[in-house]
């Protein structure tokens, strides 16, 4: 049975940043062979490929600056396949910084979950909760974080959506 794909928007002027979400979050799985799992079956004395979990996968596009993330936002709307989860890093230069692409994507998609993510940020955090409100639906990871933090935050926030 194959589980659809959780699509994921990153919004970061970064191309590195891409790099290393992609790797984490939809790293190249090798393909199993029929071959091997008829040796699993020989030697367990049970189909375990059809036991195993079927871990969650994410299609992870990328946006480098706020007006292409607005852009992908809609059309993924608009095709009926909207994206889940928003990670957004807070300076994008020279186009909208974070906290404007956030406004935007708000008035499109307001029920969006967002993850605010930098090493630094022109407004403290307390200032854009002031403007956007607590909410499950948006959070801060602060950078650098590592693979297993940046799972755990992925799946925490798709679980509220």
């Amino acid at each position: 049975m194959s589980q659809k794909k959780r699509r994921i928007l990153i919004i970061d002027d970064s191309e590195a940043i891409h790099t290393d979400f992609r790797r984490v979050l939809s790293p190249k799985r090798p393909n199993r062979s029929m071959k091997l799992d008829l040796m699993e079956s020989e030697i367990f004395g049970e189909d375990v490929s059809h036991e195993l979990p079927v871990e969650l996968e994410f299609e992870v596009d990328s946006a480098f600056q706020g007006q292409e993330a607005l852009r992908l936002v809609k059309e993924a709307m608009e095709s009926g396949r909207p994206y889940e989860l928003v990670f957004l890093d807070y300076r994008m230069p020279p186009g909208w910084n974070g906290l404007e692409t956030l406004r935007r994507l708000r008035e499109v998609a307001p029920s969006l979950p967002v993850v605010f993510c930098s090493a630094y940020s022109d407004y403290s955090w307390e200032e854009i909760l002031e403007e956007f409100g607590k909410s499950d639906l948006l959070v801060e990871m602060r950078k650098p974080f590592d693979s297993r933090e940046l799972r755990q935050r992925t799946l925490a926030s798709l679980q509220g959506a």
